[in-house]
C-alpha cells in the first residue's frame, strides 16, 4: 500500500468521528488480519478488563479516556500497568480524540500528537508490518509522500486538461510545489496558500483557476508596484521572482477532486522536511509517466553523487580550507575563490549533482565563516557561493523547471542552516534569486561554451551522469546526434551514446584549468570502443586525472536495479593534480593512467589481422549456413543406418563445449558425391540446403547454393585445435577452454587454434589472459566477447623457455585431467562464484590447479608477485606497448 494510501484511509477513521470503531479501523490498515480484528471487536481476544482499553497481547495496550484535560497521567497509569505484565505490547497508546500519546516500548520512542494529525504519523506503528521505523526513515519517506501526492494530482489535472500545453500543466504544478513548500519554510506565512485556497474558493473547485490566475500574476509584481485594485487577500503574499511566475498561467479546469488533492498536499505533507535532490527525481518520474511503483528509486543517491565531485573538485576545496586555517588571508581568499568557481551538468536531469554540490559549497561558506567567528574576527556576511553558478542542459523541459525549483528549496534551507550557524548572517531567500542557465536542449546540438562561457584561467567543473545507451539501443536521431559531435570515423557506430558527452566535455576543457567527471558504463574502457574513443579525446590534450574503476550504481531505495559504471575525471594533459586510481576504498596515486582505467600510458589496443610472433593462427569454427540441414542431435544420429552414419562427425560450438556435450554433422568435405548419390536422407537434406541458400538476398550465400553439401565456411584442419568460446559468462573465474581432437568439427560459435602446443591452452586459460580478456575483449550484454583480433592477436606473451613451457604443459595436463575426474559438465565445474544472485562456487580441486598455473604464468612475465589484475594489466599494456613501436 502506498504511503498515501495509508494516510488517506487513517484520515477518513478519523472523520468517521466513531469513538468506539475507531481503534478497530486503525488496526485494520496495518497488517493485521481481519479474524484478529473481528475477535478483538468481540472480546474473544482483548486481554484487557477496564472500559474504552483494548489489550492485544505483544501487539498493543489502547486505552480510550474522556477529554478531563490530563492525558499524560492517564498515559503514566497505563504505562504504569504495562511494567507489571509479564510480556509487554510492542505499543501503548493513550487517546481523548483531541490528542495521542502512544510509546514504542521496543524502542523507546513516543509520539504526541493532535489527534486529527494522527495520519501523518502512521509510520510510527508500522512495526506491525515488519518494518522499522528506522528503516522507514531511510527511504525519505517525506519526499515519498510528497511524490506521491503529486503524481495522484497531476494524472487528475492532466486528465481534466487533455487540451493544455504540456508545458503549461508542468508550469502550473511546479508552482504549486514552491507554494507549497513556501507556506511549510517560513518563505510565506505558514499555510498561507492553502488556507487561502480553503477559505476563497468554492469546494467543487470551478472558481479555482480564477484564484490561481490572480495570485500568480502578482507574485512576481513587487508590493510597490502591485495596482490599487489588487485584492486585499493578496497583500501578505510577498514579491517572487526569480522567472517563476513570469510566464502567464494557462488557463485549468478544476474540480472537487483535484482542489481537495491541493488542500490534502498542503495540510498532509511536512515539506520542511524534504529532500530537493531526491524528491526532484521522483517528480520529474511521476510526469514523465515513469513506474509510479517505484517512486524512490529515480534518484541518484548522495554517496554516489560524491564519488564524482569529491575528486573533481570537493577534496581539493577542503584541503585548502585545513590548509587555511588560522590564517585569515587564506580563508577570505578561498571564501572569495568558491564564489567564483562555475559548475554544469550537461545532462542535469531534475538537478540532483549541482543540488549537492551547491548544498556542499553553502556548507563550506559556513565552516570558512564559523572558522574566522573562532579567531575572533568580526566579518560582516557577506554572500559568496550564489545559484547563478549553476549550469545544466537537459533536453526534458519539465526536468528543467525542475531543477530550477529544486535549487531555489536547497537555497532556501542553506539559508535556514546559515542563520543558525552564524550569528547575525540572514540572507533572504526572497526574492529568488537566478540560476547561471538551465537550459532545455539536446546536449549533443547544443555548444556548451554558449550555455557556460568561460576563459582560459576560468575555475570551471562539468559533471554528471548522462545517458549510456549502448549502440544497438540508439535511435536514429541519436545516432545523428553522435555523428554531429565525432563526425563521420570509422567505429561511430560502435560507440555508446555517452561518447558524445566525453567528446564534447574534453573540447570544452581544452586549453583551460577546467576539469570533467562524468558516470560511464565501463563498456567505454573496454573491448573496441577504446580504440574509437579515446585517441579522439586525447586530441584536445587532456588526460584522465582520476578514475573510479567498476562498481554498481544505485540508489539507497530497496530492491533497486544497479548497472555495472565507471567514473571518469579529465583534466588538461599538464595538469598539476595527481592522478588517482579508485578502487573501493582503495585510492592509488599514479603518474599516468590508461584509457582502460589501470597505471599506464595512453596506449590504445586496436585489432590486428594477425600475430606478430610465431604462434598459431585463430580463427572462426566452421560455419554450416544450412538453416540447420546439415547438423542434426544425437538422438537424431543413433536413429541414422550404419552407412549413413559413416558421413557424419561430432561438432561442437560454445553451447555445447561448456555443456560438456556435442551434436553431429553430415560432413562431405572431400568425401566424392558417388559415395552418397544413392542416400535420400542426405540428398533430401543437401536439396534443403541448396534451396535455401538459392533464396537468400546475399550474393554471397547464393553462390554457395553450387555446392550444397558442403558447409558454408570450411575453416576445419585435420588437427587437434584449441577451442575457445566466443562468448563466456562473466560470473566465472576462467573461461573454459579446452582441446579438441582431429575428428571433431569446431562450428562458428567458437573460436579455434590448430596445431597448438598445450603450453598455449596453458597461457589462455591463466588469469593473465583473462585479464586481458576483461579489458580489452568487451562484452556482448555483461558476458565476456572473445575477439580474434582485439584479445587472441594483441594479447603480449613473452619469450618462454623450454623449462617453463613443459612446466606450464604439466599443469594444463593437471587441469585436464581434474575435468575428466571430477565429472560433470564445464559449467558446474567452473560455477559462477561472481554471479550477485545464487553464486556457485568454483570446483575446489580445479580452482587450486588453475590458481598453481597462474603462479607459473605470472613468473614467466616478471619474478615479483602482482598485487592485483591492474597491475597485470599495466605490464600487459607496457608490453603491447612496446611491440607495437618496434613493428613501426
Amino acid at each position: 500500500m502506498a504511503i498515501t494510501e495509508i494516510e488517506d484511509r487513517i484520515t477518513d477513521i478519523i472523520n468517521r468521528n466513531n469513538r468506539d470503531e475507531f481503534i478497530y479501523d486503525f488496526l485494520s490498515v496495518y497488517d493485521f488480519p481481519k479474524a484478529t480484528i473481528t475477535k478483538l471487536r468481540k472480546g474473544t481476544n482483548n486481554l484487557a478488563k477496564e472500559p474504552g482499553a483494548v489489550y492485544l497481547k505483544n501487539r498493543l495496550y489502547y486505552q480510550q479516556v474522556t477529554v478531563d484535560g490530563n492525558l499524560m497521567q492517564h498515559f503514566a497509569d497505563l504505562k504504569q500497568k504495562v511494567e507489571q505484565l509479564g510480556a509487554k505490547p510492542r505499543y501503548i497508546m493513550v487517546t481523548d480524540f483531541k490528542n495521542v500519546l502512544a510509546e514504542d516500548t521496543k524502542t523507546g520512542d513516543t509520539i504526541d500528537v493532535e489527534f486529527e494529525r494522527l495520519p501523518q504519523k502512521f509510520e510510527f506503528f508500522l512495526a506491525w508490518n515488519g518494518i522499522e521505523k528506522a528503516d522507514f526513515d531511510k527511504e525519505n519517506p517525506a519526499d515519498i509522500r510528497a511524490a506521491e501526492r503529486f503524481a495522484k494530482l497531476y494524472d487528475v489535472v492532466v486528465k481534466d486538461n487533455p487540451d493544455t500545453s504540456r508545458h503549461g500543466l508542468n508550469l502550473f504544478l511546479i508552482r504549486v510545489l514552491f507554494c507549497l513548500f513556501a507556506e511549510d519554510t517560513d518563505i510565506f506565512e505558514k499555510n498561507l496558500f492553502t488556507n487561502r485556497i480553503k477559505e476563497l474558493t468554492k469546494e467543487d473547485g470551478s472558481d479555482l483557476d480564477h484564484f490561481f490566475k490572480t495570485l500568480f500574476g502578482v507574485l512576481d509584481v513587487e508590493k510597490a508596484n502591485r495596482s490599487a485594485d489588487t485584492p486585499s487577500w493578496l497583500a501578505d503574499f510577498p514579491y517572487v521572482d526569480g522567472d517563476l511566475f513570469k510566464d502567464p498561467h494557462e488557463s485549468l479546469k478544476f474540480t472537487q477532486h483535484s482542489r481537495k488533492l491541493i488542500i490534502d498536499a498542503g495540510e498532509k505533507l511536512e515539506w520542511d522536511q524534504i529532500n530537493p535532490d531526491i524528491l526532484g527525481s521522483m517528480i520529474q518520474a511521476v510526469a514523465s509517466e515513469d513506474s509510479r511503483s517505484h517512486l524512490g528509486m529515480h534518484y541518484t543517491s548522495v554517496p554516489n553523487i560524491m564519488k564524482v565531485i569529491k575528486p573533481l573538485f570537493l577534496d581539493n576545496l577542503r584541503q585548502e580550507f585545513e590548509k587555511a586555517k588560522g590564517n585569515q588571508k587564506k580563508l577570505n581568499d578561498l571564501y572569495d575563490r568558491i564564489g567564483e568557481i562555475k559548475f554544469m551538468d550537461p545532462a542535469c536531469g531534475s538537478g540532483n549533482f549541482l543540488i549537492i554540490t551547491y548544498k556542499e559549497l553553502r556548507q563550506l561558506e559556513i565552516d570558512i565563516l564559523k572558522e574566522l567567528n573562532g579567531m575572533g574576527i568580526a566579518t560582516m556576511y557577506v554572500p559568496s557561493v550564489t545559484l547563478d553558478q549553476f549550469y545544466g542542459i537537459e533536453i526534458d523541459d519539465f526536468a528543467c523547471d525542475v531543477t530550477r525549483l529544486s535549487l531555489w528549496i536547497a537555497e532556501h534551507q542553506m539559508n535556514k542552516l546559515l542563520e543558525k550557524e552564524i550569528d547575525n548572517a540572514v540572507r533572504p531567500t526572497l526574492p529568488l534569486q537566478h540560476t547561471g542557465a538551465i537550459v532545455c536542449g539536446n546536449a549533443l546540438r547544443i555548444d556548451w561554451s554558449k550555455v557556460l562561457t568561460h576563459k582560459k584561467d576560468d575555475e570551471v567543473y562539468l559533471f554528471g551522469n548522462p545517458p549510456y545507451l549502448g549502440a544497438r539501443k540508439q535511435t536514429k536521431i541519436q545516432k545523428t546526434d553522435l555523428k554531429n559531435v565525432l563526425g563521420i570515423q570509422k567505429g561511430i557506430n560502435s560507440l555508446d551514446y555517452i561518447a558524445g558527452w566525453f567528446i564534447k566535455g574534453a573540447e570544452f576543457i581544452s586549453g583551460t584549468i577546467s576539469k570533467l567527471g562524468f558516470v560511464t558504463t565501463n563498456s567505454i574502457t573496454e573491448g573496441e570502443q577504446v580504440g574509437y574513443l579515446w585517441p579522439k579525446i586525447y586530441e584536445n590534450d587532456v588526460d584522465i586525472i582520476f578514475g573510479y574503476t567498476s562498481f554498481k550504481w544505485q540508489n539507497n531505495a530497496k530492491n533497486n536495479a544497479g548497472v555495472i559504471v565507471e567514473i571518469i575525471g579529465l583534466g588538461g594533459s599538464q595538469s598539476p593534480y595527481e592522478r588517482k586510481i579508485i578502487t573501493g576504498n582503495n585510492i592509488k596515486k599514479v603518474d599516468e593512467i590508461s584509457p582502460y582505467l589501470t597505471e599506464g600510458t595512453r596506449t590504445v589496443v586496436h585489432k590486428l589481422k594477425s600475430r606478430y610472433d610465431q604462434l598459431p593462427s585463430i580463427s572462426f569454427g566452421s560455419m554450416a549456413n544450412d538453416h540447420g540441414n546439415l547438423i542434426f542431435s544425437i538422438e537424431e544420429y543413433n536413429k541414422l543406418d550404419n552407412v549413413t552414419k559413416k558421413f557424419a562427425k561430432k561438432i561442437i560450438g560454445s553451447k555445447e563445449f561448456i555443456n560438456s556435450t556435442y551434436r553431429y554433422c553430415f560432413w562431405l568435405y572431400g568425401v566424392n558425391s558417388d559415395e552418397y548419390k544413392n542416400n535420400d536422407l542426405i540428398c533430401s537434406r543437401i536439396a534443403n540446403v541448396k534451396r535455401y541458400r538459392e533464396c537468400s538476398k546475399r550474393k554471397a550465400t547464393q553462390q554457395l547454393a553450387n555446392q550444397s553439401e558442403l558447409f558454408g565456411e570450411i575453416r576445419w584442419e585435420n588437427k587437434a585445435a584449441i577451442i575457445i568460446p566466443r562468448v563466456s559468462s562473466q560470473n566465472r573465474f576462467y573461461v573454459p577452454m579446452g582441446y579438441i581432437q582431429p575428428d571433431i568439427i569446431i562450428s562458428d560459435s567458437a573460436m579455434a587454434i590448430y596445431d597448438a602446443s598445450l603450453w598455449l591452452l596453458g597461457l589462455l586459460e591463466s588469469r593473465m589472459h583473462m585479464t586481458w580478456l576483461r579489458a580489452v575483449g568487451g562484452r556482448l550484454k555483461t558476458d565476456y566477447r572473445y575477439s580474434a583480433g582485439l584479445v587472441y592477436n594483441t594479447f603480449p606473451v613473452p619469450n618462454l623457455s623450454t623449462r617453463r613451457k613443459n612446466e606450464i604443459e604439466k599443469l594444463v595436463w593437471k587441469i585436464l585431467d581434474i575435468r575428466d575426474e571430477e565429472g560433470g559438465t564445464l559449467a558446474e565445474l567452473y560455477g559462477s562464484p561472481l554471479a550477485e544472485k545464487n553464486p556457485k562456487p568454483m570446483n575446489p580441486r580445479l580452482l587450486a590447479a588453475h590458481q598453481e598455473l597462474d603462479e607459473v604464468v605470472d613468473r614467466a612475465y616478471r619474478d615479483r608477485p602482482f598485487k592485483d589484475d591492474n597491475e597485470r594489466l599495466s605490464l600487459l599494456l607496457n608490453m603491447y606497448s612496446q611491440k607495437v613501436n618496434e613493428e613501426k
